[in-house]
């Protein structure tokens, strides 16, 4: 995006925009209107779905941002969604679906790491596309991942501009050439794979655990079930600072507590569980013994009570009635209300009942956070909200008592303590890759050569490499690559100086030969006889400092850390004799060549077992090679045993 539309200073956010197709007949003096409408009709037709989200800090929001630079007028979102990278995703899922019923929007969106979703299919771009050029390439329009191509020759495509885009160009283009512009399948498919599954996937996404909470708590939560995301960041987040309020509980006691159950998300849940913590005395709360069966529940109900101690203890219980923004006062409500009504969201509940009441409550905080001006300073905080449910809900603690002697069942949280082999499978479902049938760990082993652990490594070699990177082998399927010795002396023969039989330049296929940095540095045309054997003289210097190079080391401590190959010709006797006065005084000892594979295959190894398991170099640069080690079951000692 340009620079108007760059993102927040905050970490892990992501913003989006909502642009117009560009249309002679609407209005220009009433964009402003006509946006403010769209945001109704979108927030309204998402809301089913926006609502009962519990988001990890931000809700998706739409706001009107006019135009500046040149940088149309368009609708605004930005999202902070800190550890849940699900946020992300979700948000990427509602962006398509706008486009998909709103077909006269373009969307952008992009989040602090850039282009990610161009990142997500990294493996199937375009060679000519990078982050230098992709600004204000990529957008959803009718529900389908769009990039604007780049012209192959200037001026080759006349639709096509030879420097990226503005906005107004591209909306021009994507309006004019919208079958042009479609990205390929494998980019879409990249994409469609990581948000695959929505909208179900929010209910896997949750986690319901039994939590001992304060009975005041349990009344919010009724009332607000968001709120758990912000106590659970208080918590995860506290300093010192923030730990003096809970020394002595003011607005939660810890003798009010009861037994119920709290929706989390995995992310919530996980960072909640992790923390390790240990109550201060004077606060009141007591664990029960680890081995007692309602211990979890005691220990996620003390950390949820301090995270909401802290966000109460951030204002002050007297704070000012003019910052409680009423919700129903503004005129975007009655709209708002109707068109959920017309939407189905109160799914045929009778008005003035518990249960309407509770989701009337939930789409006014959902109007309060995402549309009715989310910017402005008059919306409350956290802790004030908190305090403002406790001062108008009335709830009663006998009643919540009897809630609590029927509880649904908690969810098991067995996802925590995953094996290799199930993170391994979920990397790769994440990548998209899944094997085609399953093999047990025996017979992986069983199968598993170590020659192929060098021949990928060879093929590592073999590949291109730039600035950039390098290319990997990701695919042990793919068709083997060679290294040709002979033809990677003879093309640096050719930089050094051409040999009397040179050889053939098709050795190396047309892509690589391109990629070599020799158009503007090299120059392969016949040299002259006096400048080949100046050439040639300094290709055999070169050779001879590089054997005097392993005479001198063939011998210290580099040179006897290497594995070298058994000589096949037997040393004649007197040469076995006088080996040490040879190696003193000419220095030109009989030395045994280095075995290179075996020396790779036991180092990597080497490096491998001493990651104990864990990820390391070895592992992970076999893996993007495709090779899979097995699991190292040799449990030597470290250390041999001493005798007494």
């Amino acid at each position: 995006m340009e620079e108007t539309m760059k993102l927040a200073t905050m970490e892990d956010t992501v913003e989006y925009c909502l642009f117009l197709i560009p249309d002679e007949s609407r209005d220009s003096d009433k964009h402003e209107e006509v946006l403010q409408k769209y945001i109704e009709r979108i927030m309204t037709r998402f809301a089913p779905m926006l609502v009962p989200y519990i988001w990890q800090n931000q809700p998706f929001n739409l706001k009107y941002k006019p135009g500046k630079g040149s940088v149309p007028a368009h609708m605004f979102g930005v999202t902070k969604f800190g550890d849940n990278i699900e946020d992300e995703w979700f948000i990427v899922y509602v962006i398509k679906q706008i486009t998909k019923e709103f077909p006269e929007l373009v969307a952008r969106i992009e989040d602090n790491d850039g282009e990610f979703l161009l990142i997500e299919a990294a493996d199937f771009l375009p060679k000519w596309l990078d982050p230098d050029n992709s600004t204000n390439r990529v957008f959803f329009h009718h529900g389908e991942l769009c990039i604007i191509p780049a012209p192959r020759k200037p001026g080759a495509e006349s639709w096509l501009p030879t420097t990226p885009p503005t906005i107004p160009q591209a909306l021009n283009i994507i309006a004019a050439h919208p079958e042009k512009i479609l990205a390929s399948e494998s980019i879409r498919a990249a994409v469609s794979r990581r948000i695959r599954g929505y909208p179900e996937k929010i209910q896997v996404s949750l986690h319901r655990a039994h939590c001992f909470l304060p009975a005041g708590i349990v009344a919010v939560l009724k009332q607000r079930p968001r709120l758990v995301s912000a106590a659970v960041q208080a918590f995860y987040l506290r300093d010192p600072i923030d730990l003096r309020a809970c020394r002595v509980f003011k607005t939660f006691l810890p003798e009010t507590r009861i037994m119920t159950s709290v929706t989390f998300t995995k992310c919530l849940y996980a960072q909640l569980v992790q923390q390790r913590f240990v109550p201060d005395r004077r606060s009141g709360y007591r664990l029960p013994p680890p081995s007692d069966p309602q211990y979890r529940a005691h220990e996620l109900g003390m950390k949820l009570a301090h995270g909401f101690e802290i966000l109460c203890s951030k204002c002050s219980p007297h704070f000012s009635d003019c910052k409680k923004s009423l919700v129903t006062a503004s005129p975007l409500w009655a709209s708002f209300l109707a068109s959920l009504k017309k939407n189905d969201y109160f799914k045929g509940l009778i008005e003035g009942s518990v249960q309407y009441r509770e989701r009337l409550e939930m789409a006014e905080n959902y109007f309060q956070l995402s549309v009715n001006r989310p910017e402005s300073s008059l919306a409350m905080s956290p802790g004030e909200e908190i305090l403002t449910l406790l001062q108008t809900i009335p709830f009663d603690i006998e009643d919540l008592k009897k809630e609590a002697a029927n509880l649904p069942p908690e969810d098991d949280d067995q996802w925590l303590d995953l094996s290799p082999d199930q993170l391994d499978q979920l990397l790769q479902e994440a990548a998209g890759k899944k094997e085609s049938e399953s093999i047990s760990k025996e017979e992986k082993e069983q199968n598993y050569d170590l020659t192929q652990v060098s021949e990928s490594m060879k093929a590592f070699i073999s590949k291109v490499s730039t600035h950039k990177g390098a290319e990997l082998p990701r695919e042990p399927s793919e068709a083997p690559i060679t290294f040709d010795a002979d033809s990677f002396l003879n093309y640096f023969d050719k930089i050094l100086g051409p040999r009397p039989h040179e050889s053939d330049s098709d050795d190396l296929d047309e892509e690589e030969f391109e990629c070599l940095d020799s158009d503007d540095d090299l120059d392969f045309e016949t040299h002259e006889p006096g400048e080949e054997a100046s050439l040639k003289g300094t290709l055999d210097n070169l050779k001879s400092y590089m054997a005097q190079m392993d005479q001198e080391l063939a011998h210290t401590c580099i040179g006897k850390s290497f594995t070298t190959r058994k000589q096949v010709e037997p040393v004649s006797q007197t040469t076995d004799n006088n080996s040490d006065q040879e190696d003193s005084d000419t220095g030109e000892s009989v030395m045994a060549p280095v075995d290179v594979d075996l020396n790779l295959v036991s180092n990597i190894l080497e490096s491998y077992s001493s990651q104990a398991g864990l990820a390391g170099p070895a592992s992970n640069l076999l893996q993007s090679m495709g090779v899979q080690l097995p699991d190292n079951t040799d449990h030597r000692p470290t250390s041999k045993p001493t005798k007494n």
